[in-house]
């Protein structure tokens, strides 16, 4: 009898003990990538620790949003982000938490990260993108494209093509040359290529390629994985593209080429600490990094990650060398970039 009246509570145990494990086994993810060759990566994790993976996909500032609204209540323990100014931007919204990890330390490079504070890091960086010129080879010298500064160049007037300036892509590029250049100068640069604009800035990166192509413009800055893509396509209009223009990754002779990162934290208030750090060790192994590069074509963040990518190889990123610039320290150039703009008129 002693034993049936302890019974409920025994099973009340039991269903807390197993409702715990369970809640030990789930991750919830916020993502702003929707490569579907993402899936497998994932699916390799779950199979892997026996962690299950709830995902909600949205765009970053809609994910951004839901975060803000959510607040103590959200249930995201890891937000991935595309780029290291929307990373930045969350951050100083105290969505992130700092991190410790020995993993994450050796494997992703400290200028790929959020700068360490003495309770960790906010963001780091697992795959990279270059920030690349592409120019219409009939129209535009190669050595006339060689760096960013050179885009400025008064040869280069009526010629070059952008997306908005104030796009976190071109604002994360702006920011690393007003580091290297100063206030003054970066500024004056920014004037310079409003100077040389074919037209105002619309569109994404595959429409600046593409109006190279046309003659609308004889130099256009894209990311690499955007003309990956058209290298790769099989539809004739993509290769026609493609035949039709160069590639330059700027500044070989000094700083390196810009890259820009897609980026992944642990929530402000997640629930499930411990697997939140497990999936952020995971995505900088070797299988979740070739996924990350050869997937979307993009590059590895993880030091000694080689890739097999055609299109990338092709286009010249095999081994090209790549800024230094720390994304954490020049994240804090960007509210004062966007102020350098809207001064000089970049729309």
């Amino acid at each position: 009898m002693r034993f049936l009246a302890k019974l409920p509570i025994v099973l009340a145990a039991a269903a807390a003990a197993l409702a715990a494990q369970a809640q030990d086994k789930v991750l919830n993810l916020y993502s702003a990538r929707h490569y579907q060759t993402d899936e497998a990566m994932y699916d390799n994790f779950t199979k892997t620790t026996g962690i299950k993976i709830n995902r909600v996909d949205a765009d970053d500032a809609g994910i951004i949003a839901r975060l803000k609204a959510e607040g103590a209540a959200s249930p995201a323990d890891v937000v991935l982000l595309v780029d290291a100014a929307r990373m930045a931007s969350a951050d100083s919204q105290g969505l992130f938490q700092p991190i410790k990890s020995a993993k994450l330390d050796a494997a992703i490079p400290a200028n790929l990260r959020a700068d360490a504070t003495a309770d960790g890091v906010t963001w780091t960086g697992f795959s990279t993108r270059a920030r690349v010129v592409v120019y219409d080879p009939l129209r535009v010298k190669a050595a006339d494209v060689a760096t960013y500064e050179q885009l400025a160049d008064p040869k280069l007037k009526g010629l070059l093509c952008t997306r908005s300036g104030s796009h976190p892509y071109n604002l994360s590029l702006f920011a690393t040359v007003v580091e290297r250049l100063g206030d003054q100068k970066g500024e004056a640069w920014l004037k310079g290529m409003v100077d040389n604009m074919a037209r105002a800035p619309k569109g994404g990166d595959t429409d600046q390629i593409k109006a190279v192509a046309s003659g609308e413009c004889g130099v256009a800055i894209t990311n690499t994985y955007y003309l990956a893509r058209l290298m790769k396509s099989t539809k004739a209009e993509d290769r026609a593209v493609v035949e039709k223009i160069k590639v330059v990754f700027p500044n070989q002779g000094t700083s390196g080429t810009h890259v820009n990162i897609a980026g992944a934290a642990v929530a402000k208030h997640a629930k499930n600490r411990d697997n939140a750090i497990v999936f952020m060790e995971y995505l900088a192994s070797p299988f979740a990094q070739e996924y990350f590069a050869n997937g979307n074509n993009e590059f590895a963040a993880a030091k000694g990650v080689k890739i097999d990518n055609p299109a990338l190889k092709a286009m010249g990123g095999e081994n090209f060398k790549a800024e230094t610039i720390p994304l954490g320290s020049v994240a804090r150039h960007m509210t004062k970039v966007q102020q350098m703009l809207d001064r000089v008129g970049y729309k």
